[in-house]
């Protein structure tokens, strides 16, 4: 299926290539789910003459085989993207390309890179060998060093509007519970797709958060049950949670929030923020970097007292006894 969201994006990309003023080196941002790995297959596509001119970027991924292209991504069993792999990225990028079309070098996500591998890539990006292009896939900035940003052009992607993303969706699978997935997923289509597998969990999840914004329930539970999740699902569920109850808070229009009234009213709203900020903190933390109930704990007993005393405390704790 054409992701139709990304045509003026398709559009530009295209009318920049006739016009030959393709940049060498691009930044992908935006929130997961919203076709940015398409986007990077398509234009990897378009610059190995392996797409039909003016297709759009498709669902599923489809991962263009070619001697010209190399996707870096972190090994299966770690979380990072180390200074080795981006050396051999270089220096596959300074040999003539196979088929005479120009190399691309696809990283994601960019931000999964060590500082050490960051600072080996930089020189690549500001002079790229030949006719190359480095595509670099970021779902949230991180820890991506303002040395990259510097040296890339920045696109970034942006959700469709929700009843646009509903019809795509539709026709994905009738009749689906789109409505309810496509909230818990942040307005992003195909992060909506595994958000639909997930709408049990996530709903267990906002009554706990409701049962101890409202003073009943353990914490410390609740922390034990959220440990046997992926931190990743937890930690970026919340964030929208809490992004959209700050909304609330701002706008008095809290409709579809699965967070009941009674429990926002009982928030210390100006530290909203501040809890935010301290889940996106750990959202930048590479998997296994920190203990996931301590930290989960913390985070929930500040929950459970209102958010009265955000600010560091066992989430962050937590954090820094693994780094």
């Amino acid at each position: 299926m054409q992701l139709f969201w990304l045509n003026n994006f398709s559009k530009s990309w295209l009318e920049r290539a006739r016009q030959g003023r393709l940049p060498h080196a691009v930044l992908l941002l935006g929130p997961a789910g919203l076709g940015k790995r398409s986007a990077a297959a398509w234009m990897s596509g378009q610059k190995l003459g392996l797409e039909p001119h003016g297709a759009l970027p498709v669902y599923p991924l489809e991962t263009p085989e070619h001697a010209d292209l190399q996707w870096l991504s972190p090994p299966e069993d770690k979380q990072a993207i180390g200074i080795e792999q981006i050396r051999e990225l270089v220096s596959n990028l300074s040999l003539t390309s196979y088929e005479g079309g120009g190399k691309v070098a696809i990283i994601d996500p960019a931000n999964a890179m060590t500082v050490n591998a960051a600072n080996s890539l930089l020189k690549t990006l500001e002079e790229p060998p030949g006719d190359a292009l480095l595509i670099l896939v970021a779902d949230r900035v991180g820890r991506l060093p303002a040395t990259i940003f510097s040296r890339c052009q920045r696109l970034d992607f942006a959700p469709p509007a929700t009843a646009e993303a509903l019809a795509w969706l539709d026709q994905l699978h009738p009749g689906a519970s789109w409505g309810d997935a496509l909230q818990v997923a942040g307005g992003a289509p195909l992060a909506a797709i595994a958000a639909l597998d997930e709408l049990a969990t996530t709903a267990a999840m906002a009554k706990d958060l409701n049962e101890l914004g409202r003073g009943g329930g353990s914490a410390i539970e609740v922390a034990a049950r959220w440990a046997k999740l992926d931190p990743s699902f937890v930690l970026n569920w919340m964030a929208r949670l809490v992004r959209q109850m700050a909304v609330a808070a701002v706008t008095e229009a809290g409709q579809g929030l699965a967070i009941d009234h009674s429990v926002l009213r009982r928030m210390d709203r100006r530290n909203l923020f501040c809890y935010l900020d301290i889940i996106n903190r750990l959202r930048g933390q590479a998997g296994g970097s920190y203990n996931v109930q301590l930290t989960l704990e913390g985070l929930l007993i500040d929950w459970a007292d209102g958010l009265e005393h955000c600010g560091p405390s066992a989430a962050t704790d937590g954090m820094e006894l693994m780094i």
